[in-house]
């Protein structure tokens, strides 16, 4: 048979041998490279308040340290507080690690406070730098909730049960002394039962953090319930916490050997040659932390409804409208994660649409300032939390709310000047216009061009095409004006 290739076995194996390395090398390129992290210390870095931006940061870092298999990450931490629920995703990351979390205090004087101190109190490593502190725990209501202070008042239904219960106790006034010390340490703590339900849940909370890693409770507590808070050293010695370093390699040094806590059992840890690695926030966490923060997000939502407002007055201007849009819906994305309290929302609502509607319906000024007060008012308490780091900048609220006085009080005056200026249309209007001579008026009629059109108009003197005219009136029926010659006697002939 002809027309086929000769059949050649050298040929044969060396494509074969080409296709295996082929494959091993794809093979070990698509298998990720195991132990990248090994034999280094991922460090994370913390200096703001606990919130979403955070939270992202700190659980990408723990992850990516997981897929490489680092030996330790470090979260180098300085807080004020934060956000609950973020501080709970934070600790529900760390205590479900593969990789042990140590959490350091540093540099010196930075602080773990509130949301900071159950983070510390979660990690498998608890360290401080000299010079910091950590505390002052208790957890504090978003909307205007009290901390169960001792002059809060309790709701009608715990007074009457706290009535009740005196009552029964003045009917069993023979009962023995040891019954009635219990009664007495069974009384409920001060404050209302919403602050109290708080309290207790965050007690339990980091009662059990500090179990988990042999830790002190009592102290941990305390911390919730008295709000104290300790210094470094003090920390170490009433067993807050692990060791104290001033530098990241002496913490290193000093925990290594340690044993701790894991999800899958104990694990020592050998970190004293551990490289240390320090892992940036991305441009996703900077942006993150920039529209969440409460200026800017206050600051969105006034640009957003402005520009809307404006778009609405003048439709087809554009600019203001796809402005105003972006913002707004910037600004209410922040919102469903920031303390909001939604009263002072609602006002800041109702005082927008009043200098909205103020801008369509005359009132005198009346709606526009009554809007102006309730966005005030609305912005002081917008995010009256009394969380940590997430504060509102009450200047910026002065200035903002004097912006929007000038800007409605020159509204105002630009209305009141339109409304007495002369009228610009109707028959009025034409009177004293001058106008030009298109034809020879015959009998007292002609032509006239004003303002871009020919106009029949009439005259009591001879008129030449030409010829400037002045318009002295209109007539009522018809489209004829009533012409006068201003250059009389100066016409051109042809």
């Amino acid at each position: 048979m002809t027309g086929l290739p000769k059949f050649s076995w050298s040929h044969s194996l060396a494509a074969l041998a080409s296709l295996v390395l082929m494959g091993l090398t794809g093979t070990l390129m698509a298998q990720p490279a195991e132990g990248a992290g090994a034999g280094k210390a991922y460090v994370l870095t913390v200096d703001d308040a606990i919130g979403p931006a955070t939270r992202d940061y700190i659980v990408r870092g723990i992850e990516q340290a997981e897929s490489e298999q680092a030996g330790l990450v470090v979260l180098r931490l300085n807080t004020p507080g934060g956000l609950d629920a973020s501080m709970r995703d934070i600790i529900r990351k760390i205590l479900a690690a593969e990789v042990p979390v140590a959490t350091w205090v540093a540099p010196a004087g930075s602080r773990a406070a509130s949301a900071g101190t159950y983070i510390l109190y979660a990690s498998h490593v608890a360290a401080m730098a000299p010079s910091t502190n950590l505390g002052a725990a208790t957890p504090v209501q978003i909307g205007g909730g009290g901390g169960g202070q001792d002059d809060q008042q309790s709701s009608p239904i715990e007074r009457a049960r706290e009535a009740l219960q005196k009552e029964s106790d003045s009917e069993d006034s023979d009962d023995s002394e040891p019954a009635a010390d219990s009664a007495e340490e069974a009384e409920p703590p001060p404050g209302d039962a919403s602050s109290r339900k708080a309290i207790n849940d965050a007690v339990a909370y980091i009662r059990g953090l500090a179990a988990r890693h042999g830790r002190n409770a009592e102290w941990a507590e305390r911390a919730v319930r008295e709000a104290v808070s300790l210094t470094a050293s003090e920390a170490l010695e009433q067993n807050v916490i692990d060791v104290m370093a001033e530098h990241l390699p002496d913490l290193l040094q000093a925990i290594d050997g340690r044993e701790v806590r894991m999800t899958d059992g104990t694990r020592t840890l050998a970190t004293a040659d551990l490289e240390t690695v320090e892992i940036e926030a991305d441009w996703r966490t900077n942006l993150l932390a920039i529209i969440t923060n409460p200026t800017l997000a206050y600051i969105l939502l006034m640009v957003g409804v402005y520009g809307l407002i404006l778009e609405g007055y003048n439709p087809g201007a554009l600019v203001p409208g796809v402005i105003g849009g972006i913002c707004l819906l910037l600004a209410l994305y922040a919102f469903q994660i920031l303390p909001v309290n939604y009263a002072g929302l609602a006002l800041m609502a109702l005082g927008l649409a009043l200098i909205a509607v103020e801008l369509f319906v005359p009132s005198f000024g009346i709606l526009g300032v009554g809007g102006i007060v309730a966005v005030m008012f609305g912005s002081v308490i917008l995010f009256d939390s009394g969380v940590p780091g997430l504060e509102m900048n009450t200047g910026l609220i002065a200035g903002m709310g004097f912006g929007s006085a000038l800007i409605f009080a020159a509204i105002i005056w630009l209305a009141a000047r339109s409304i007495r200026k002369p009228r610009v249309g109707g028959k009025r209007a034409m009177i004293g216009l001058e106008a030009e001579a298109i034809s020879d008026f015959s009998d007292g009629r002609g032509r006239v061009h004003l303002q871009g059109e020919d106009w029949r108009a009439r005259a009591d003197q001879p008129i030449a095409r030409g010829d400037r005219v002045r318009v002295a009136r209109m007539e009522e029926q018809g489209f004829v004006l009533d012409v006068e010659p201003i250059n009389a006697g100066g016409s051109r002939q042809d």
